[in-house]
């Protein structure tokens, strides 16, 4: 953060086969060490794995996997008097959408065996289908986020 002005968010150029922006974030999260072709080729196997199990198609499937991860909620640490309370807070749209991509790429690398291919493909399919790694951390997240209502008088 800046001590002076504002940062200005930078725009996301949408990707070349798709033309979504969502997926062009997707491809960036998924790339390491500068690596954007391989990263690319990743995400574009996947989507044609998506298409061949589903009969769907995979632009509409991705947007429906990340919609279902969002968080709405989510607790931040506000500490008070010598306490830390978990304070709930609702996400905003730009973050909850970040953290939805970051669940199911991280949750898609924990999986077993395959390629990563076939286990992004499978992750974006559990989190259609209401299912999987990135749905439990979004639920784990909102549960945290309801215990501690109690605090939501703490936010600022």
């Amino acid at each position: 953060m800046p001590r002076r002005g504002t940062v200005k968010k930078r725009e996301i150029k949408p990707d070349y086969r798709y033309n979504s922006t969502l997926i062009s974030r997707f491809i960036n999260a998924v790339m390491r060490k500068g690596k954007k072709s391989l990263a690319e080729r990743i995400v574009y196997e996947a989507m044609e794995l998506v298409k061949q199990k589903s009969k769907q198609d995979p632009l509409k499937m991705f947007e429906k996997a990340v919609e279902n991860v969002r968080p709405l909620l989510e607790t931040k640490s506000r500490r008070v008097g010598g306490a830390t309370y978990q304070v709930p807070v609702e996400v905003p749209e730009h973050r909850s959408i970040s953290l939805a991509i970051r669940w199911i790429i991280r949750f898609a690398q924990e999986r077993s065996g395959k390629s990563m291919v076939e286990k992004l493909a499978a992750e974006v399919l559990d989190a259609v289908n209401n299912r999987g790694g990135a749905i439990k951390k979004k639920e784990d997240t909102h549960k945290m986020a309801e215990a501690n209502r109690a605090f939501a008088h703490y936010r600022w």
